[in-house]
């Protein structure tokens, strides 16, 4: 671990455990979501029955192939997308039955951790003026730590804070997004595919970041991705979506070491370097 992140952390920056860890951080429960095309009128089921929990502090993986519906069913569960039957619990509210008022005031506690980290930032903004931003809307929230020490835990030197988002480097980008979301202090973080277009010693040190503030702050961690081998780096558990639909789900080493499903001994075919070969 850093040294960076194993420094104690305020009280404001930490999730302090409580009663409402009992309570899972998201639930999703047979959920199904589909979309219509607006020029045939014919009806897509992007996601189709889908199942899952994550607790306090533990990291989930939802992998598959582009268009297999793992990031609809993340922004769906997360109260960022559209969603349809089925039930959405996000600690502890169901989506189903708050309004709009009490969603907005959820939404703080959900991150997300996009995978083009330059398109998730304002280019008018400067890295200061982008923290600052967050603290005029959320200031309680934000108050724990200072930029400089926000800046520290994600590992970027504090001259970063003065520089526009087309001076960052791909990995400084995507660790100003990781701090962002930090500062909000949130339960959830969602990744979805944050190390995608990165040099591979630039995607290994985004994980161990993720990593670490998921092991240090308490935080779950949703992972989305195509990629088996960032998964099995970073989480406990991996749900592997097929046509909108979860095909095999277990902790990761179960499904790596013994995969039930023809698809995912695919995938796991496919990993570059993998010394993995189908069972018959």
């Amino acid at each position: 671990m850093s040294e960076m992140l194993a420094k104690e952390v305020p009280a404001g920056g930490r999730h302090l455990p409580g009663p409402e860890d009992a309570v899972p951080v998201l639930v999703v429960d047979d959920l199904v979501v589909e979309h219509r095309n607006r020029t045939t009128g014919e009806v897509f089921r992007a996601v189709d029955g889908v199942s899952l929990s994550i607790a306090a502090g533990e990291s989930v993986a939802i992998v598959g192939e582009s268009g297999s519906g793992k990031t609809t069913l993340a922004m769906a569960a997360t109260g960022l997308g559209a969603r349809g039957e089925g039930d959405i619990r996000l600690l502890g509210h169901s989506l189903s039955s708050i309004g709009r008022r009490q969603l907005r005031e959820l939404r703080p506690e959900v991150q997300v951790v996009f995978q083009d980290p330059h398109g998730s930032l304002d280019p008018r903004q400067s890295v200061r003026s982008g923290f600052a931003e967050l603290r005029g809307l959320q200031r309680e929230r934000t108050s724990w730590i200072d930029d400089t020490g926000l800046l520290e835990r994600v590992r970027l030197a504090p001259e970063i804070l003065d520089r526009y988002p087309h001076q960052l480097s791909g990995g400084q980008a995507q660790r100003v997004c990781i701090a962002r979301a930090l500062l909000m202090r949130p339960r959830l973080i969602v990744a979805d595919e944050p190390t995608s277009g990165l040099d591979v010693s630039v995607q290994a040190d985004v994980l161990k970041l993720l990593e670490e503030i998921r092991s240090t702050t308490g935080a779950a961690l949703l992972m989305i991705s195509h990629d088996l081998a960032v998964v099995r780096s970073v989480c406990d558990s991996v749900h592997v979506m097929f046509r909108g639909k979860v095909v095999e789900a277990g902790p990761c080493e179960s499904v790596f070491l013994d995969p039930q499903e023809d698809y995912t001994r695919e995938l796991l075919a496919a990993m570059p370097g993998a010394r993995w070969r189908a069972r018959r």
